[in-house]
């Protein structure tokens, strides 16, 4: 077949080339946004005297009737027209013949594949912004139901201080939050149009860029030609977004492993999530939220990848450049996947509220509080931890937890100990006590329960 670009040649192009450098295989999926963008090109070259209303109309009916091919897996893809805008364009003047040829006055394929991809990106975050809301929905459920639920909190994988179950898992909701902000503020970039700059410099004829923006539902064209066409920061934004918001993910997904796991048992994923051994009967592995973690690398390989692509490239465009769809493409299916997943996985999760309480009980995560008891008695907190340092020690040698020693041992090293103690060594009132703002105690954790809802309105 002949190229679309073919007059200058004087052989064809070598087959192994053709299959080398075409990227229709992948950029395929830029074909409804693609149609999108040309049906706002064609309309405004119509507008602008450019076209005759019966060559646009033409145009238009044709590019609509592929679409309906597309979309039912009649059309066919063809390496040698190497990608979506070519092939789109081939099929577009078999349709309605050679007048299919002039859809592309005014624009080149280096504006058209950008304000493919921003039209792709725009449509992506907008989904991605909803699913996260979906996940901070069934965190909220959970934490609803778990204000007064305790568990070990921890550092360095160390029970450190009983905490609200519901304060740990809106630790995630305001992560996502923050995700989500990122994601809505990305926006404003992605929606730049880069239509009508043209291969690098823009365009002789007398076309109206606002108004294809317009029609696009974007807010501005680029102002700059040759930025418009080599702009890739706006999917360089949205990697370094998916790595934050993939690695917030593999964070929740390793403790749900931990929790789910029989030396914690905090909480049992839902049967629907995960999977058995081949060998052994009895396993029950969460393969959801192992996968989900597994999935961080392929993330922030895209991210490398894509900043190793452009560090070195001169304006404007260049084939280097046909390497940014694959790591786009691959993130957001990832993403997909995972947020799809999340929410009803944690939704489902069953807690085992007995054994969490019944490891804060077994442990020495209430020591903190004999030292803010001492320290509000007088005693400089410093010398406080010394002495709690101490009894920890001695429970741990006599073989038993804070809430067991008697009067007697306590007093033995102060005299400031008195029996209002074993209330405050009490889990429920270690965690209730933490009443600063954004504490673990129960009313802090309902005020900031409320502080979510507010923020999914």
């Amino acid at each position: 077949m002949t190229k679309l670009w073919g007059g200058r040649f004087t052989k064809p192009t070598n087959k192994l080339v053709e299959e080398y450098t075409s990227s229709i295989g992948f950029d395929q999926k830029l074909a409804v946004h693609d149609i999108k963008g040309s049906l706002a090109h064609v309309s405004m070259l119509g507008e602008c005297g450019i076209l005759s209303s019966e060559e646009v109309t033409t145009i238009s009916n044709g590019l609509h009737t592929i679409e309906k091919k597309i979309a039912a897996g009649e059309a066919e893809f063809n390496v040698a027209d190497e990608d979506i805008h070519m092939n789109i364009e081939r099929m577009l003047i078999e349709e309605i013949g050679p007048v299919g040829g002039k859809l592309h006055t005014g624009r080149s394929r280096n504006d058209q594949v950008a304000t493919d991809m921003h039209l792709y990106l725009k449509e992506k975050t907008q989904e991605f912004i909803q699913q996260l809301e979906n996940v901070q929905q069934a965190l909220l459920a959970q934490a609803d139901q778990h204000v007064e639920t305790i568990i070990p909190g921890y550092t360095h994988l160390q029970r450190a201080q009983p905490i609200s179950f519901a304060h740990h898992l809106l630790a995630y909701f305001w992560m996502f939050e923050r995700d989500k902000e990122r994601l809505q503020d990305s926006l404003k970039r992605i929606n730049w149009s880069p239509l009508g700059a043209a291969a690098l410099a823009g365009t002789p004829y007398p076309i109206d860029r606002q108004m294809t923006s317009d029609a696009l539902g974007f807010d501005r064209p680029y102002p700059n030609s040759l930025d418009a066409v080599s702009d890739r920061d706006f999917i360089l934004e949205f990697l370094s977004i998916s790595s934050i918001l993939i690695t917030h993910i593999s964070r929740l997904s390793e403790e749900l492993i931990l929790w789910s796991s029989q030396e914690f048992d905090f909480v049992e994923l839902d049967d629907a999530f995960c999977t058995g051994s081949s060998i052994m009967p009895q396993k029950k592995n969460p393969d959801v939220p192992e996968l989900l973690r597994g999935k961080t690398g392929r993330i922030y390989g895209n991210l490398m990848g894509l900043l190793t692509l452009l560090k070195g490239l001169p304006l404007a465009y260049n084939k280097d450049m046909q390497e940014d769809k694959e790591g786009m493409f691959d993130t957001a299916e990832t993403l997909d996947g995972a947020l799809s997943l999340l929410a009803p996985m944690i939704e489902t999760m069953e807690v085992k509220a007995h054994n969490t309480r019944q490891a804060v009980n077994e442990d020495y995560s209430n020591a903190t509080d004999i030292a803010d008891y001492l320290a509000l008695k007088g005693l400089p907190f410093r010398q406080a931890h010394e002495i709690i340092g101490q009894i920890v020690l001695y429970a741990i040698n006599q073989n038993k937890y804070l809430l067991d020693l008697s009067m007697e041992e306590y007093q033995k090293f102060s005299p400031l100990f008195e029996k209002d103690i074993y209330k405050k060594l009490a889990p429920d009132q270690v965690v209730a006590a933490r009443q600063s703002e954004g504490g673990t105690g129960f009313e802090q954790v309902k005020q900031q329960l409320q502080l979510a809802k507010k923020a999914l309105v």
